[in-house]
Formats: C-alpha cells, structure tokens, sequence
C-alpha cells in the first residue's frame, strides 16, 4: 500500500512537472493534470492540498535534480574553481541546445507568479539565491579580484541562456554560452590572461 501511495504522488509530481516546464504553471490546471496521470483528484489533493503545493514541490524536486547536475557536470574538475565554472558552462551549452529543454523552472515561475509572496517565486527565489552564492564562492576560489561581480554576472549569463532556449528553441544564441562564460572569467582572473588571440 505503502508503495502504491508513494507510486501516485510520484506520477502526480512527473506528470504535473513535464507539464509545467513545458506549459507553464499558469496554463496547467489541475483537471488536466489528473488525466494526465491517471491519478484520481482526491488522490492529488490527499499529496498536495492545493495546487500551490504541487507547484512548490515541483520546485524542491528540481532544485535537487538541479544540484546533481551540477555536481556531475564539475566532478571532472573539482579541486579547480575556473575549470568547474567552464565544465558546469559547457553543459549548460549542451542543455539549451535540446529540443526538450524549455528553459529555467524557476525563471518561469517568477514570470508566472511576479507576485514576492506566492509561494512558487519564494521557491524560484531561494533557488536563484543559492546558484549565486555558488558561482560567488566559485569566482572567490578561482582568484576572482571581484568574486562578487563575477559571480552575479555568471548568474546573468546562466538565465540568459535559459531564457533565449525558451524564446528562440533549440537553435539559439546561448549555444556559445560556454564562451561567454571563458571571456567573463579571463576578463577576472589572471589564469589565461594575455594568452587569448
């Protein structure tokens, strides 16, 4: 029983994800997420009392599959700041050139919810606080003069990216991000400085 439960609010939480990213929350009531998954509305308001609460619970699931996917892209390079930045760069390059990425879950929820008290830009704020911190603390490692500007311009650079997959597809201009992001980082360490045609 206990795996039949847990089997429900999972296909409800996938269901309303892919739903989500791809629709919008806005656009993706909860009648059209039921007979998606297949899961009775009683059963998704038992997991998730509103569908605010799915919503935000699609957001701390992806801001944990965010978090794996950054560790992954810079495990190759860990122990070494620039080059964690370049890896987790590259595979943002890679992402934004899929046809099924459909940009940033959280950039999405702060254009879909502008309003700072709903609970799904809380979470898309919290989740952007975080990946600023990281890329502050990863410009600080890699001899940054100011880690604080690189890092919020990283940031920059990384909505960008997501927001030109949503607005032109996979064919877009964030596919030399990882170029962008070489150039901010010569322009603020001295690694590679003066080596550059």
């Amino acid at each position: 029983m206990a795996g039949t439960t847990h089997s429900a609010r999972q296909r409800v939480l996938d269901t309303a994800a892919a739903l989500f990213f791809r629709d919008g929350y806005r656009a993706v009531g909860v009648d059209t997420i039921v007979a998606e998954s297949g899961v009775g509305k009683m059963t998704l308001y038992r997991h998730f009392p509103s569908k605010d609460d799915l919503i935000v619970a699609y957001l701390q699931d992806t801001d944990e599959k965010f978090w794996a996917w950054f560790a992954a892209a810079t495990s190759a390079a860990a122990g070494v700041a620039r080059e964690q930045l370049l890896a987790f760069f590259q595979s943002l390059e890679t992402l934004v050139s899929k046809p099924t990425c459909y940009g940033c879950p959280f950039l999405n929820a702060a254009v879909d919810f502008p309003e700072r008290g709903h609970p799904g830009h809380q979470a898309a704020l919290a989740h952007k606080q975080a990946v600023r911190a990281r890329f502050r603390e990863l410009a600080e490692a890699a001899g940054a003069r100011a880690p604080e500007a690189l890092g919020d311009q990283l940031l920059l650079l990384m909505d960008g990216a997501f927001m030109a997959v949503r607005l032109f597809g996979p064919d877009n201009p964030a596919v030399r991000v990882a170029d962008a992001a070489r150039i901010l980082l010569d322009a603020y360490t001295a690694t590679e400085r003066g080596h550059r045609a």
